[in-house]
């Protein structure tokens, strides 16, 4: 089994040194949201150790926070369907400040009444690609603004 580190934006390369140094693997720049992510993964195989890493908004964990991702989940606050609900293996790093859910959305999410979480726009399109072993590592670079998330994910494209 290969493992796969997978970045949204290149800027967050630097992550990977700061909180992965010791893990040994390729890393593949996917592009952000749900298209690239389909667009970048299709290909691999479905035993392709998964692990991503990037940046996350949260309503109420402090910027700079460490989250080892427990459950992925869609972000559709306004109705409430069946789906299935992800449960990820953790990466057990003595960096992490919280392990939560993170729930992944097709745009950035300015405002939520969901708490001890964060939010991102790719791992729920990830582990519904069927990946046996995913991993998921997010640092809080917002508490749900854009203009904090540009100022803290510097580096970082914003288009």
């Amino acid at each position: 089994m290969n493992t796969l580190i997978l970045i949204a934006e290149e800027g967050e390369r630097k992550l990977i040194e700061q909180y992965l140094p010791n893990i040994q693997a390729d890393v593949l720049v996917t592009g952000v949201g749900a298209y690239n992510i389909m667009r970048s993964l299709r290909d691999l195989p479905l035993d392709t150790d998964i692990i991503n890493i990037g940046y996350a908004g949260s309503a109420n964990y402090a910027i700079g926070s460490v989250v080892e991702v427990t459950e992925s989940r869609l972000n559709h606050p306004c109705v409430t369907y069946p789906e299935p609900v992800f449960s990820l293996d953790t990466l057990d790093l003595p960096c992490t400040n919280y392990r939560a859910v993170c729930y992944s959305g097709t745009d950035f999410v300015t405002q939520s009444d969901y708490r001890d979480c964060v939010f991102d726009m790719e791992l729920a399109f990830i582990v519904g690609l069927g990946f046996r072993q995913v991993r998921s590592l997010k640092i809080v670079s917002d508490n749900l603004s854009l203009h904090a998330y540009h100022e803290f994910g510097s580096g970082v494209d914003a288009r």
